[in-house]
């Protein structure tokens, strides 16, 4: 019987098996977090930075992003990878900052009407969809490109990274409208 050695496909199995499944525990936690938990009211008034701060940490992963990429494309791999681990804080980051704005304030509703709410829900529904997508995405890429696994994380980030910074980019969007129309 052959041995399967971590640097075959056969042997990425375990380690992706794990990170879909701590992405779906993470997707369900959020799930719980914005519609069966109720924030606090004794937490209403504070920490009200929390979406602004989301929003720039969306935009400084953005940022980093289009750097790694403008890396890779001159084949400057260290600065490539120093880019892509940014983001990678960047959009950690958010997600600690964003899971603590839901746990104490709740969601939050868009308060206008007509075609700005109807593209405003479309940005929304289509981040959102792509940001749970894309969690498992990230987390994969990283794990063959940290594994040395260069022709499985090129293949892999050809789709990580339009979909990663569509929902970095589309994130301060939301948070726009949000503010534009409050």
């Amino acid at each position: 019987m052959p041995t399967v050695t971590p640097s075959t496909p056969t042997g990425s199995r375990a380690p992706i098996a794990g990170i879909v499944l701590l992405s779906a525990g993470a997707v369900l936690f959020l799930l719980w977090l914005i519609y069966v938990h109720p924030p606090p009211p004794q937490f209403s008034g504070r920490l009200l930075f929390l979406p602004a701060l989301n929003a720039l940490l969306n935009g400084l992963s953005a940022i980093a992003l289009v750097t790694g990429f403008f890396f890779i494309r001159r084949r400057q791999i260290a600065r490539h990878r120093a880019s892509m681990i940014t983001a990678f804080i960047f959009s950690s980051l958010f997600l600690v900052s964003y899971v603590a704005n839901h746990a104490l304030h709740g969601d939050m509703i868009f308060p206008g009407h007509g075609t700005v709410r109807t593209v405003y829900l479309a940005i929304l529904i289509s981040h959102i969809f792509l940001s749970v997508v894309v969690l498992p995405l990230i987390l994969i890429t990283f794990f063959f490109s940290l594994s040395g696994r260069f022709a499985q994380h090129k293949r892999i980030a050809r789709y990580t990274f339009p979909i990663w910074l569509y929902v970095s980019v589309t994130g301060v969007v939301v948070y726009a409208m949000l503010a534009a129309w409050r």
